[in-house]
């Protein structure tokens, strides 16, 4: 008999959070047991959307946990409380999906790492560009060796801005107040798009690169005065084999998921025996390798069966107790929170810095 999935959504600070509980609402083998926030209005969309039972909301996490007995947890609260959350919830056993970034320090990824200790239990941390089928044909492309060993990275990443979109990517222009009053927008939250797109970046790109790591950092940040975040960065990696570069940017002059704005969002990788373009969400990788210095474009493959996005993945990685890989596992996204935090480091000290171990 099939098991099925007991699974919780706490803490509603990311509009992601809407976009999950319909992952599990729609997989067969997954039950929504219980959604959690102390603000009762947050969960209010979700619950109309998805017509949710009141009987398994709660805004207490405590209660829910104790009450729902949920195999896995998504999480989605403020980067700033990731450490905080995965420490709240992860003695009570359950399997830990937390959405990206990873956290808002690398010390706080290393609370949440230590946090996970109970037998057989996992944590992932979600990249939904993961799930784009160009960005998953890239890696495929890559692992296969078709260009070789990679050599450069070049990352460009954001959205007009994280207000002007909620749950099913529904449209909202902010205001100035909007801005000021959300955790999006707080330095000691986690805000800026440095810490909300560089961790895709690194991220993704230390999957592409099979692990590596650079040796020194260097990253600016610009913003908006009044605003007390970036909401555009720069951040240059040297590796042993040379330089990547990750841009990040709020303020894009669309959203790629409508019209993809100039320059593109996505990447663009280097290898000793091509290059290989992914832009997001487009149906084709473009790719140069010395047989075919002209360029192709090869076609956007469908994901595995059972992991076309987060939700069927974990699912079917702990069905079968296949391992976490790639940038949900911690230990990649890691090396991804090394990074960020040198950029961050790097931009505020306005200078070159060692990666930080």
């Amino acid at each position: 008999m099939t098991k099925q999935w007991r699974i919780a959504g706490i803490n509603f600070s990311h509009m992601h959070m809407g976009d999950l509980l319909r992952n599990v609402v729609d997989h067969p083998d997954a039950e929504l047991v219980g959604i959690c926030d102390e603000n009762h209005a947050a969960m209010q969309p979700a619950i109309e959307t998805l017509e949710i039972d009141e009987s398994v909301v709660f805004t207490d996490y405590e209660k829910c946990m104790e009450t729902a007995k949920p195999d896995l947890v998504i999480l989605c609260p403020p980067t700033g409380e990731h450490a905080l959350w995965v420490e709240r919830v992860a003695p009570y056993g359950a399997h830990l999906f937390v959405e990206k970034p990873f956290a808002a320090s690398l010390s706080d990824a290393d609370r949440m790492i230590a946090a996970v200790k109970q037998p057989g239990q996992r944590m992932m941390i979600n990249w939904p560009i993961r799930w784009e089928p160009c960005c998953y044909t890239a890696w495929q492309l890559i692992d296969e060796g078709v260009i070789g060993d990679i050599i450069e990275t070049h990352y460009y990443g954001g959205n007009r801005g994280p207000l002007y979109h909620g749950a099913d990517k529904i449209e909202h222009a902010p205001s100035a107040e909007d801005k000021q009053n959300s955790w999006w927008y707080k330095l000691d939250a986690g805000g800026g798009s440095l810490r909300d797109y560089l961790g895709y970046g690194v991220t993704i790109g230390t999957w592409f690169n099979g692990g590596q790591k650079p040796i020194e950092v260097t990253a600016v940040m610009s913003g908006t005065p009044g605003i007390e975040v970036d909401e555009h960065s720069i951040t240059i990696a040297r590796y042993e084999n040379g330089l990547s570069k990750f841009e990040t940017r709020w303020g894009t002059f669309t959203d790629p998921w409508t019209n993809q704005p100039q320059p593109k969002c996505g990447f663009v990788i280097r290898g000793t025996q091509g290059t290989i373009s992914s832009y997001d969400y487009e149906r084709t990788v473009r790719v140069q390798t010395h047989e075919r210095p002209e360029g192709y474009d090869h076609p956007a493959a469908p994901l595995p069966e059972g992991e076309c996005n987060g939700i069927e993945y974990a699912i079917t990685r702990l069905s079968q107790d296949l391992p976490i890989e790639g940038p949900l596992s911690p230990e990649i996204a890691r090396i991804g929170q090394q990074i960020i935090e040198t950029a961050i480091q790097s931009a505020e000290a306005k200078r070159t810095l060692k990666l930080i171990e």
